[in-house]
């Protein structure tokens, strides 16, 4: 009975979400994971077993420094940490020992950078889960990503007789800025995969919906732009001095207003601009943090190529030179209508769950679609779902919280996908 799960779905979620970790640093979360998993009987590969770290993007040492040593303050044993290699993320294998497909199933674990509401009217303040990491927030949900995705892996390992195949169970760091699929599939862990199946709570389903035929995943670059100059005394000799904020404001303004593409949608933003010493000081250095992104992959080049010419021009005349960092990315995504098929056979043999037959706008950038299109690219079927939940406030925000009655019958839902593929 899956009931006997119940209190597992509600108790891991409230314990992780205590415990938000940004990505590339969550080190407490992994151990906690990895113990769990080790716990149910499964092989857990971890840190380059799982991820490449030449493929990593967006990954920060002082953000991993810290992270590990958070994760000695919470008990966490060298052995494990050194086990890591300085990278987050497991995966959790099983074979059943009987001929079968490979499944990979993938579960994101980082949090965001918000501030969590204090007042009652926020249940996790209301019931003493709240978060204990001040500015960190599971403000995407999850921390009930993992905990669906232990309570799949302990389904599994309970029901592995009935099974046939193979099966990894990801749980994938540092999705928040699409940065950490793209190591984790340069690792190949997924390379004999079959078929690929991931989700994620609530976006633009309700309670009681699932929805797999979805389109509009928007391919995705994040950049950092620095632009280098020379300081020198503002009042005495301006000449002397190259301006990079100069530089960076200008790109800006012509950055947002990059010609549309007339063949998809395509966005731009500049979401920071850190710039200068001091009030008399010409800036010597500008960093721009920004994302562009398009409907295929083909307009976000496009993209990518206009904010680099725009780059290339400001250098020369403002007399600066400049260096681009990519920092996430994702791409698009046509699911395999014969996986979608068992997503949705699935919701429908599960009691409160409606199926949302027509295609759905996914609207928005998933890392999953890395790891999904490497498995298409080696011959496998890969799809993705919405598993729905009402909830207060948007996703990212302060008050974001989910209905936990709902994890149950998504639970059902990613049991019977798993039965059917590995039957």
């Amino acid at each position: 009975m899956l009931s006997a799960y119940h209190d597992q779905l509600i108790n891991i979620r409230r314990q992780l979400h205590q415990n938000p970790e940004e990505g590339w640093s969550e080190f407490t979360t992994t151990a906690f994971l990895v113990k769990t998993l080790r716990g149910y009987g499964y092989e857990v590969l971890l840190g380059r077993k799982v991820v490449n770290p030449d493929a990593c993007l967006g990954r920060d040492d002082a953000v991993v420094a810290a992270g590990i040593e958070r994760a000695r303050k919470n008990g966490v044993s060298e052995e494990l940490l050194n086990e890591m290699q300085g990278l987050t993320g497991c995966v959790a294998v099983l074979d059943t020992g009987r001929p079968g497909p490979t499944l990979a199933i993938r579960f994101d674990i980082d949090c965001v950078p918000v501030t969590e509401r204090t007042d009652p009217s926020h249940l996790p303040a209301k019931e003493g889960f709240i978060s204990k990491n001040p500015g960190f927030m599971h403000a995407c949900g999850h921390d009930a990503h993992m905990s669906m995705g232990l309570a799949v892996a302990h389904w599994v390992m309970d029901n592995k007789d009935k099974l046939s195949g193979k099966i990894k169970i990801l749980f994938q760091p540092a999705e928040e800025g699409v940065r950490g699929a793209a190591g984790m599939a340069a690792s190949g862990i997924v390379d004999d995969c079959d078929y690929f199946v991931g989700s994620h709570v609530a976006m633009s389903a309700k309670s009681g919906e699932l929805a797999a035929n979805l389109y509009g995943y928007l391919c995705t670059t994040k950049l950092d732009v620095t632009f280098h100059g020379k300081p020198a005394h503002a009042g005495a000799c301006p000449q002397d001095g190259r301006n990079a904020l100069a530089a960076a404001a200008n790109a800006t303004v012509q950055m947002l207003g990059i010609s549309r593409h007339s063949g998809g949608m395509t966005r731009i933003n500049v979401g920071q601009l850190i710039a200068g010493e001091g009030r008399n000081v010409i800036p010597s250095k500008a960093v721009m943090k920004l994302e562009v992104r398009g409907e295929t992959g083909d307009i976000n080049q496009y993209m990518v190529d206009q904010v680099t010419n725009i780059c290339k021009g400001i250098a020369v005349g403002f007399g600066v030179t400049y260096e681009m960092r990519k920092m996430g990315e994702a791409v698009d995504l046509t699911a395999d209508p014969e996986l979608v098929d068992v997503i949705n056979d699935a919701g429908r043999a599960t009691e409160g769950i409606k199926v949302i037959d027509k295609a759905l706008n996914f609207g928005g950038s998933e890392d999953a679609t890395i790891l999904a299109r490497r498995v298409q690219a080696h011959g496998g079927k890969a799809a993705f779902f919405l598993w729905g939940s009402d909830r207060p406030s948007g996703h990212h925000t302060s008050t974001f919280d989910i209905k936990e009655k709902d994890m149950d019958p998504a639970l059902e839902v990613w049991t019977r996908i798993v039965a059917s593929i590995m039957k």
